[in-house]
């Protein structure tokens, strides 16, 4: 039985460039690159030497403050570089692949009968624990402590980020192996979010509670659906994993193979075939990029959505947890009295001199740029409009910003992540980072309260 979520606070950003419903193999990369900087507030310890041969699912490093913690390698290969920046931090990890894998057997896992602690030491063991992450704080999940519910969201609302109903087709017994393995992991419920009109596999599934959720952007994230349906209070923490990551525990489970394919939506406007590709994760992005074909040459290259995702070089790789790469115009241009004239072809929620407001349903070719310099922040009301949280956004930035730890547990940054101030940034008229200043609170939190 479903339950009904609708969100009325947000902001759909329709853009040009979504992903072709089609399915296509991406050219085997040559190399993959793990950077332990996916993993917030890890700190490796390497276990393996430069020209080791590896396997899929040897380990690679550990979390030196919690050695069960372990991070593996998503191809069979050899470890051809180690790099490094300063003080000697580790920044890449080169591996250079086999032209087919070869996997380290784990051992299939019977849910049914397995006990929660042989399931927790299966996916520490087999590497798949850093698909886990909690809240408070946005970080992989501690495996010491229990919570009191788990949360998916299987509703891809952000801007050009792969559709959740289509790259999720043909995967129900890995997603049931996976959410029976995690639902004996809390003492609550799994909590999964899916669109009111879709066709999602967890439709199908059992230990589970569905809700159907409705609403502009950011109605998809996964911290609208905490807050929504069981808010953190002080003490408090839940797990949060999303649906791809459980369809790699759930092959772990049945096969015993650490397999890290991603279905990838290429998308934006700067590309000439935008689709979906079959890849595995930290793969080169080039494989897929220039497979598709670029509209012009000076583009930004994105792991992951146009809110939230990172920039990557040409050669880059995409980064450990995502499922999208965005291919836009770079916006290092100016226009001329851009401030002083009638906007036809931007978005925004104000009527000053643009009118988006008028086409609702149009698409629009954005770029980087910001369209202005940063600033003091300015009071106008705007971030209420597109926040759905019952938290108070400006208010939330500054405390963190004076780093007043007392406001910020007060005012509810427990359940908060970056990613729920991807659009509260993007309306910005002050231009102020808003996902750094949460994540520099979000860390501060975590070392001063822990």
């Amino acid at each position: 039985m479903s339950k009904d979520i609708r969100i009325k606070k947000g902001l759909d950003i329709r853009l040009v460039g979504e992903s072709e419903k089609a399915l296509t193999n991406a050219p085997r990369s040559r190399t993959f690159v793990i950077r332990p900087s996916d993993f917030h507030l890890i700190t490796p310890k390497i276990v393996v030497k430069e020209g080791a041969t590896l396997k899929a699912g040897d380990d690679l490093f550990y979390h030196r403050e919690n050695e069960a913690i372990r991070f593996v390698s998503p191809v069979s290969g050899t470890l051809t570089e180690i790099k490094r920046g300063a003080k000697r931090v580790i920044t890449q990890i080169v591996i250079t692949a086999d032209v087919e894998d070869n996997f380290r057997d784990f051992g299939k896992l019977d849910v049914a009968t397995a006990s929660s602690e042989a399931i927790k030491t299966h996916l520490l063991e087999s590497g798949c624990w850093p698909f886990i992450k909690q809240r408070p704080y946005d970080v992989i999940a501690n495996p010491d402590k229990t919570p009191k519910a788990i949360f998916v969201s299987a509703h891809a609302t952000a801007p050009l980020v792969a559709d959740y109903d289509f790259t999720l087709n043909g995967k129900e017994r890995e997603l049931l192996a996976a959410v029976s393995a995690l639902s004996k992991l809390t003492d609550g419920q799994v909590h999964v979010g899916i669109g009111k009109n879709s066709t999602s596999q967890f439709l199908n599934l059992q230990n589970i509670t569905i809700h159907k959720i409705s609403g502009p952007h950011p109605s998809g994230n996964v911290g609208t659906l905490i807050n929504k349906i069981d808010p953190i209070n002080k003490g408090e923490l839940v797990w949060t994993i999303t649906p791809q990551d459980l369809v790699i525990i759930g092959e772990l489970l049945l096969t015993g193979k650490f397999n890290a394919e991603r279905i990838v939506a290429l998308s934006g406007s700067s590309l000439k075939n935008p689709k979906y590709y079959r890849t595995k994760a930290c793969a080169e992005v080039s494989t897929m990029v220039y497979d598709s074909g670029l509209n012009e040459d000076h583009v930004r290259i994105i792991s992951g959505g146009v809110l939230t995702g990172k920039k990557v070089e040409a050669d880059g790789h995409l980064g450990y947890y995502d499922n999208t790469i965005s291919v836009i115009p770079e916006g290092d241009d100016y226009e001329f009295f851009g401030w002083n004239k009638p906007i036809f072809n931007k978005i925004s929620i104000t009527r000053a001199l643009t009118f988006s407001w008028l086409t609702p349903k149009k698409k629009y070719v954005l770029n980087t740029n910001t369209n202005g310099e940063h600033r003091a922040f300015v009071q106008t009301g705007l971030y209420e409009q597109v926040f759905p949280l019952d938290i108070y956004p400006m208010q939330t930035l500054k405390a963190c910003m004076v780093e007043d730890l007392d406001v910020m547990e007060e005012i509810g940054m427990y359940e908060v992540a970056p990613e729920d101030f991807a659009l509260t940034e993007f309306v910005c008229i002050s231009k102020q980072p808003h996902q750094e200043i949460i994540r520099k609170g979000l860390d501060l939190m975590y070392k001063e309260i822990g």
